[in-house]
């Protein structure tokens, strides 16, 4: 299977070369229009640069220039220009997306992937999202963090629209912090993708009475999609079809052929996960656990019981070092304005073992982030 947009040729199905694209900052591009800019994208010079940059362009120019180095058999990059990875001085010859890591707990690492180890996973991806050709899938965020690039280019792949206007989009891809706000925005929403960090109950059950269909994925950008579920529909994350997984000691471990270049066979980011059959649950970051007395608390699970408080806009959870029992959970909250912290700490001790209860609690207008939205832990620190 290759990479080419979803509605190429005048002649395609319901007029599709003369429907929106892409529509961003009050542009539009048809899907001719489309066609014609990536056919008309510059080629690499014989003697020059070893792949297409994408990385500091605007998201329609980006779009563009990713269709074309798939459509010339080019590489490309889509990184943080702020914050670009080291990269070796040879490139892998299958490589196509050269992507970086969040950096959410360290400096982003280089990644290299073909595009069959995303343009493979999008039908089964498609059939558990229902993303249609007719939606307007709203991005959330800049396409150097790999979700958005994901959503942006499987949207684009289908023949939907790709689109910065809430008040028109269908669709949505967001972390859960990101998704809670943009629904409120998104009058039209049929369809919401949360990613990236773990969906907390009392929002999966507020998104899904509007009659929403929710689901949520794990995945990370060395491993694309692993697992996901329609929100309703399974208590649990589901494995695609073509992966395996395995836990030793808790630390998942994926041999998936949606994986990263140098990430073959059996491949961990870190994570400490449940596994039963093709049932995954997922609690975090290993590198995120804090050893409180002897108990393991991760820091994802703290994050998602104070999330679901009342007045808790956004949590982040953090090891405090404590002479006797190692390490304590200290919070760091965003409030909404609606109740005080008093309040938030006692609904917080009806609820928290004693281990995971933080011992330290920190306000602040905002927690800081990555690109993607996902609470930036090294900040934290």
């Amino acid at each position: 299977m290759t990479l080419e947009l979803g509605g190429r040729g005048s002649d395609s199905v319901n007029g599709r070369a003369d429907d929106p694209a892409i529509v961003w900052s009050g542009r539009t591009l048809t899907y001719a229009d489309l066609d014609e800019a990536v056919e008309q994208w510059p080629h690499l010079p014989v003697h020059g640069a070893r792949s297409h940059d994408a990385s500091a362009l605007e998201l329609p120019e980006a779009l563009i220039c990713v269709f074309a180095a798939a459509r010339q058999g080019s590489a490309v990059r889509v990184e943080d220009p702020a914050t670009r990875p080291e990269r070796p001085t040879h490139t892998d010859p299958d490589a196509f997306l050269l992507v970086a890591t969040s950096g959410s707990t360290g400096r982003p690492k280089p990644l290299e992937r073909t595009a069959a180890s995303w343009v493979d996973s999008f039908p089964e991806f498609t059939e558990i999202t229902d993303i249609r050709p007719t939606d307007s899938v709203l991005i959330t965020g800049p396409l150097h963090a790999t979700m958005h690039l994901f959503a942006a280019v499987h949207a684009l792949w289908l023949g939907a629209c790709v689109t910065d206007d809430a008040a028109q989009a269908t669709a949505v891809h967001a972390v859960p912090s990101v998704l809670r706000d943009v629904l409120r925005r998104m009058p039209h929403a049929r369809v919401a993708v949360a990613a990236g960090s773990g969906l907390d109950d009392a929002a999966a059950q507020r998104i899904s009475a509007q009659h929403i269909r929710l689901v949520e994925y794990y995945g990370s950008a060395e491993l694309s999609l692993v697992a996901a579920r329609v929100v309703g529909e399974h208590a649990s994350l589901r494995l695609l079809r073509d992966v395996e997984a395995r836990t030793e000691d808790g630390l998942l471990s994926v041999r998936s052929p949606y994986s990263a270049l140098g990430a073959t066979g059996w491949c961990s980011v870190g994570d400490l996960a449940d596994l039963s059959g093709r049932e995954l649950l997922v609690h975090g970051r290993g590198d995120a656990a804090i050893n409180v007395g002897g108990t393991t608390v991760v820091a994802e699970d703290v994050e998602r019981i104070l999330t679901a408080l009342d007045g808790v806009r956004a949590a982040a959870a953090i090891g405090s070092p404590h002479a006797v029992l190692g390490q304590t959970v200290s919070a760091v909250i965003e409030l909404d304005g609606s109740r005080d912290l008093d309040l938030v700490r006692a609904d917080a001790r009806a609820v928290m073992t004693k281990e995971a209860l933080p011992r330290r609690w920190t306000v602040v207008q905002q927690l800081p982030r990555t690109a993607s939205g996902k609470i930036a832990r090294k900040a934290l620190l």
